[in-house]
C-alpha cells in the first residue's frame, strides 16, 4: 500500500514475514538418554495416510452411522427398511448411507428401481467388533 505525500510516494513498511523457523528438538528436563528416533519415524505412515485413516475412524463417530451399519450386520437392506428399523426418516439415512458408501463402508446394489445396501467388506464389521470389546474392557 502505498501513501502520497508532498508529490513524493512513501512506502508503508509491511510486517516482515513470517518464515518457518527450523523445528528444534525441545530437550526434555528427564534424566534418561534419548533412542534413536529414525526407527521409530521410519514406522509412522505417510501424512496423507494417516489424513485417510483418521477421516475413516470419523464414520464411526456418528451414533446414526453405527446404528446402519449394525442392522447390516444382519443382512441387505433398503433405506426404506432402515428407516422403519431406526425409526428415521429416509432422507437422514439416505444422507447417512452415502457418506458410509463414499468412505467404502457399505455398497449398493441395484435392482431395478431398488437400491439395497450391505457392508462393504468383513473389515467393517471386524472394526466395529473391535470397538466394542474395546469399550467393554
Amino acid at each position: 500500500m502505498a501513501k502520497k505525500e508532498k508529490g513524493k510516494t512513501a512506502k508503508i513498511e509491511s510486517k516482515p514475514s513470517k518464515k518457518k523457523a527450523k523445528k528444534e528438538v525441545p530437550e526434555c528436563a528427564g534424566e534418561h538418554a534419548h533412542a534413536d528416533l529414525q526407527a521409530v519415524q521410519a514406522n509412522v505412515p505417510p501424512l496423507d495416510t494417516l489424513f485417510q485413516l483418521a477421516e475413516l475412524f470419523k464414520m464411526f463417530g456418528d451414533t446414526t452411522r453405527i446404528r446402519i451399519m449394525c442392522v447390516l450386520f444382519q443382512r441387505e437392506l433398503c433405506v426404506c427398511e432402515i428407516a422403519e428399523l431406526l425409526e428415521m426418516g429416509q432422507s437422514a439415512i439416505s444422507h447417512q448411507l452415502r457418506l458410509l458408501r463414499n468412505a467404502h463402508l457399505v455398497k449398493v446394489k441395484r435392482d431395478g428401481k431398488q437400491s439395497y445396501y450391505s457392508l462393504d467388506d468383513a473389515h467393517v464389521r471386524e472394526i466395529y467388533l473391535m470397538g466394542l470389546e474395546h469399550i467393554s474392557e
